[in-house]
């Protein structure tokens, strides 16, 4: 069997999980690169078996898999995968299994972005390294008001997190009750309400089509001229353009992003030279806890695949 494992941008697969017993009996080619295009994608994989997706950073839409004919199984990183095409791959009778994941990873880097954000940490360092000293002045997180856009699991997170500062915790989505907010010791109101008296707007919400561009232009222009917005769910959930025409105009604090429309995000992308921004490259699932249960449990997965006995299948 050819199995590809798919974009160890950090080339740490192998210090993570044990490959030896695939690599005794099969050929594992490891790739570190991102493979780019659809026609990129299938020149370098029409040939292999297995395929080990890296979370969503691959796209397996239908017309990447149809054009794949040896393919006989895959494995995603994560309980869920909305780069593959999972109707394509029940269809033509190949199983998908998952891996397990960390829920703390994901909010421990928003509180990061905002923390890096309102006291402009990025800056002030670089600032102390060439000379300079004190040249800004931070916001309190106390007394403030944190607006969380999706109030599951990582909301909740969130928010837990929030309380801890001693800030005022407001939420909003399309099917949030006022009682699952008050379960989480948490304040439901509108949308227009949340982005209007947040002063950190943090967003967890699932992209969809339904959420595709969810904070829109009236939602920014509705921020306060301090506030924050941090994006560490998917990038297309957020009018990026709206955004940046805001923090070049100094109309909102300022942003903290992890995730972008186009990921890796090009070189001359207007994102990279945004004021006022803390940028992170799509990090929110990337640490050690996290990349030990994926790698290994990806391993485990083409094992049972292997012997006959499928196991953490996601489209069966």
């Amino acid at each position: 069997m050819k199995i590809a494992v798919l974009d160890d941008y950090q080339q740490v697969a192998r210090e993570f999980a044990d490959f030896s017993a695939l690599e005794a009996d099969h050929d594992v080619r490891i790739f570190h690169e991102h493979l780019g295009d659809r026609d990129a994608v299938v020149a370098a994989l029409a040939e292999f078996d297995v395929i080990a997706a890296m979370r969503e950073r691959t796209v397996f839409d239908r017309a990447t898999l149809e054009r794949l004919p040896n393919l006989k199984f895959m494995v995603t990183t994560g309980n869920r995968n909305a780069s593959i095409d999972m109707d394509c791959l029940k269809e033509r009778g190949i199983p998908c299994a998952s891996t397990g994941g960390r829920l703390q990873t994901t909010p421990e880097l928003a509180w990061g972005l905002i923390l890096a954000v309102a006291r402009n940490i990025p800056l002030e360092d670089r600032n102390v390294r060439e000379g300079r000293w004190q040249t800004t002045i931070g916001l309190d997180m106390q007394d403030k008001t944190l607006g969380i856009v999706g109030l599951g699991r990582l909301g909740r997170e969130m928010a837990r997190i929030g309380q801890a500062f001693r800030m005022n915790v407001i939420a909003w989505s399309q099917n949030l009750t006022a009682e699952d907010a008050a379960d989480a010791g948490v304040t439901r109101v509108e949308k227009g309400e949340l982005f209007a008296q947040a002063d950190v707007i943090t967003i967890h919400y699932k992209l969809s089509e339904r959420s595709r561009g969810l904070v829109d232009k009236a939602a920014i222009d509705a921020m306060k001229p301090t506030a924050i917005l941090v994006n560490t769910s998917r990038g297309p959930i957020v009018d990026y353009v709206a955004l940046a025409d805001a923090l070049k105009g100094g109309r909102i604090g300022g942003a903290g992003l992890d995730v972008y429309d186009t990921e890796p995000l090009p070189v001359g992308d207007m994102m990279r030279s945004l004021p006022r921004t803390v940028l992170t490259p799509h990090l929110g699932y990337v640490s050690h806890d996290t990349y030990r249960i994926f790698y290994s449990e990806t391993v485990e997965n083409i094992e049972a695949w292997l012997k006959g006995e499928p196991m953490r299948l996601i489209n069966s």
